[in-house]
């Protein structure tokens, strides 16, 4: 029977540090989303879309589709729904939800 390889830790400081801290919106850094697609060729992955976009672009769509999708994990999890704190709400703020 083969080994199964660890993931390594997810961390938000120090080696592997590919994750936002929660205070800063949290989601992924785009050091993080470079390496990410390294690891994985042909990936899609982008980061948040924070800034003004322009109604019906590509990028308002991914907004949409993220606060469509996020907005489903806070049904699913109540408890990080009502904490204003929480890496869900904080991503959800950061993507202007």
């Amino acid at each position: 029977m083969a080994r199964r390889k660890e993931n390594p830790i997810r961390r938000t400081t120090g080696k592997g540090g590919n994750y936002r801290p929660t205070k800063q919106g949290a989601g992924m850094t785009k050091k993080g989303v470079a390496a990410y697609r390294r690891k994985n060729p042909g990936s899609k992955l982008k980061t948040a879309v924070t800034g003004k976009v322009k109604p019906g672009s590509k990028a308002a769509k991914r907004r949409k589709s993220f606060c469509a999708r996020s907005a489903g994990q806070m049904k699913k999890f109540p408890k990080a729904a009502k904490d204003p704190n929480s890496r869900l709400r904080q991503a959800r703020r950061r993507w202007k939800c």
